[in-house]
């Protein structure tokens, strides 16, 4: 049996960890795959530490003495999400070789599994072998064959061999989601808070997986080869009693890139969580045409818990969110909002700048749809081309950054044809400026209470990240917020 060290690397910016700081799910699940064939795991989260280095991440493998170092190309905050964290990954393993270069080093995630050979080819060759595709069912079979010379027969892998890369096929989709158990107790708790009003400590849970849409920047559809498969409600029912009675976990984030796409099931789930009474606030992601089609449900996602839903405006035209793939409208996007707050849910809506054909006055026209749609949070993505994506192959003549440790949605890739990176730039802090300026005094004069409190929580983390992030002022009645 081996032992497993699973590191998460100190990746920061802007826009990551802003509202608060989500236990790596993934690698938890991965753990639990280890743990679940006989192997000694560890989990070692230094992104959600304080003032977490590189040299921890060394102090800790001095310690542990792993057989065997992971790492994941993946962003707790969202799996849509990838290739930022690989850099700081990859020096994670570099650590690990140069502490022993006996140790085998593993990466897996969206990034690895299409770019693989340039892993294993390029750089410090840090990288023994990739994990392609989904992992857990892998992890233990490439554990079992690693000294053995049998990496031919673990699919879903790649690795070097004689100088020359081999990829095996991939695997099939694990068929029953809940047979998958995070390994939850190796996590630190205490580092994993929500930051905003009233605050607590804060889970991340997986109903499905997987995404059958097109948009063409997220990285889900490519990585799920189109799959969506939905776990039970009685088994993610019984995982969320765990993290809030046995974790005193607060409030959970439904991670789920699509988790109301089938009705019935997600119908069963809101009833099941409102018959629980858990006491835990819930936000989620979903698509705007589900809102819509759910305005009978959307009681049932207040009384369930469901206080914060975020939604992927994107656009501010038909035409751009037609260019994107998103398979949905202007007209859809406000109809959402307007039902999301008539049910006195919070509602965060994103709106992306920085297309090829992005001008001053698209963005100006981005701002004034962001007011106008009235969400409670804008936040302003830059849109940022995936290198395995779509939409990468489309605009690859017009990425001027190749450092993917900015490929973090809040750093200017592509330059468009009328503006600069760095217009671009001053343009998101423009959007930012602009929506907040004009929602701070209608905060301030909502009546004392949850809205109130929650809204102007959040915009003091956001502020506090602005003045980190951009190179320029706040204006004087937000800078408070920032203090």
């Amino acid at each position: 049996m081996s032992r497993i060290l699973f590191v998460v690397p100190p990746y920061r910016y802007w826009g990551v960890e802003l509202i608060g700081r989500w236990p790596p799910l993934q690698i938890a699940y991965l753990a639990g795959a280890a743990e679940g064939a006989g192997h000694e795991a560890r989990i070692f989260d230094v992104m959600s530490r304080d003032g977490g280095t590189f040299d921890d991440i060394r102090a800790e493998i001095a310690r542990f003495r792993p057989d065997v170092v992971m790492a994941y190309d993946y962003l707790p905050v969202t799996g849509a999400i990838s290739t930022a964290v690989v850099p700081a990954a990859l020096e994670a393993l570099r650590i690990a070789k140069e502490e022993d270069p006996r140790t085998t080093t593993l990466i897996g995630g969206p990034f690895p599994t299409f770019r693989y050979p340039e892993l294993l080819t390029g750089g410090p060759g840090s990288v023994d072998v990739v994990l392609r595709g989904e992992p857990e069912e892998t992890l233990p079979e490439l554990l079992a064959a690693l000294g053995g010379g049998r990496l031919d027969e673990v699919k879903g892998i790649a690795f070097r061999r004689d100088g020359e890369v081999v990829a095996t096929p991939l695997r099939p989709h694990i068929a029953d989601l809940d047979t998958l158990r995070p390994a939850w107790h190796l996590l630190d708790w205490p580092s994993y808070r929500y930051r905003v009003e009233p605050k607590g400590r804060m889970a991340a849970v997986l109903t499905s997986r997987g995404c059958m849409m097109s948009c063409s920047f997220c990285s889900h559809r490519a990585f799920w080869r189109g799959d969506w498969r939905a776990r039970r409600p009685a088994a993610v029912m019984d995982e969320l009693r765990l993290l809030v009675d046995e974790y005193g976990v607060e409030f959970i984030t439904l991670i789920d890139p699509y988790p109301t796409k089938d009705r019935a099931r997600w119908e069963d789930l809101l009833d099941r969580l409102i018959e629980a009474k858990l006491g835990v606030g819930l936000l989620m992601e979903t698509r705007v045409e589900d809102v819509i089609r759910d305005e009978e449900l959307l009681p049932k996602y207040r009384a369930a818990g469901i206080f914060h839903l975020y939604l992927g405006a994107e656009g501010s035209t038909d035409a751009q969110l037609v260019s994107l793939n998103k398979g949905t409208s202007v007209d859809m996007n406000e109809r959402a909002l307007e039902l999301a707050r008539a049910h006195d849910i919070m509602t965060e809506a994103s709106f992306m700048i920085g297309h090829v054909t992005e001008t001053p006055e698209s963005i100006e026209r981005t701002i004034e749809t962001a007011i106008r749609l009235d969400p409670d949070i804008a936040v302003f993505p830059v849109l940022t081309p995936m290198p395995f994506t779509p939409l990468y192959e489309a605009l690859k003549h017009r990425v001027r950054v190749h450092d993917y440790s900015k490929y973090n949605l809040a750093t200017p890739i592509i330059e468009p044809y009328a503006m600069t990176l760095d217009e671009v730039a001053e343009a998101l802090g423009r959007c930012y400026m602009r929506f907040y300026a004009q929602k701070l005094p209608r905060v301030l004069a909502l009546p004392d209470g949850f809205k109130r409190r929650y809204m102007l929580s959040a915009l003091r983390e956001m502020m506090k990240g602005y003045r980190e992030h951009f190179d320029a002022p706040i204006p004087h009645g937000m800078a408070r917020l920032a203090s």
